[in-house]
């Protein structure tokens, strides 16, 4: 799976827990490992610029998306086998993104992993128009937010339980190297 990041919002983010997220959605969506994601964040005026070129809507907004590849679940049964895809873009603008962050009471980087799960699910074709459409959206979008962050925990608490293995290791071979009195 291939995703490249380009920050371009002058805001410094945690790009690789982007990468993580946006990884694990696609992941849990069946999507083709080889797929490939773009992820661009913005400053505000650019983002201005997108939203109306591409939306016909003044002023910035969170997040955009251009898909790229027609997915299709199941793909048509005279179709070969599925390979890679480009699944699109992802467009963030980090600086509308904290002002949502600070209205919601959470952080910054809470505000844009949510904003990238919402921008891949619509790179796979999810939407938001109707209200039917609505609820699975968010209802998928926070399902998967929830498995995200459990790992995100479990992967912490795993890390901090092989850490404090290997220094017990360490200090066991302490007692290996003793001479106990021993002659040789």
């Amino acid at each position: 799976m291939s995703i490249e990041v380009a920050n371009e919002s002058g805001i410094d983010v945690a790009e690789q827990e982007l990468i993580s997220v946006a990884q694990f959605v696609i992941r849990k969506m069946d999507v083709n490992p080889a797929a490939e994601l773009s992820m661009v964040l913005l400053d505000t005026a650019a983002m201005a610029d997108l939203h109306m070129r591409w939306m016909d809507l003044p002023g910035p907004t969170d997040v955009m998306s251009f898909p790229m590849d027609e997915l299709e679940p199941g793909g048509r049964p005279d179709a070969p086998e599925p390979g890679p895809s480009v699944l699109g873009d992802i467009v963030l603008c980090p600086e509308f993104a904290a002002k949502q962050a600070a209205d919601a009471g959470h952080t910054l980087g809470q505000e844009l992993v949510l904003l990238t799960v919402h921008g891949v699910l619509h790179l796979l074709g999810y939407d938001h128009a109707e209200p039917d459409e609505e609820k699975e959206m968010f209802a998928l979008q926070r399902e998967l937010l929830e498995e995200w962050v459990a790992d995100q925990v479990d992967a912490f608490y795993q890390d901090r339980q092989t850490q404090k293995d290997r220094r017990l290791v360490d200090k066991s071979r302490f007692f290996d190297d003793v001479n106990y009195g021993d002659k040789p």
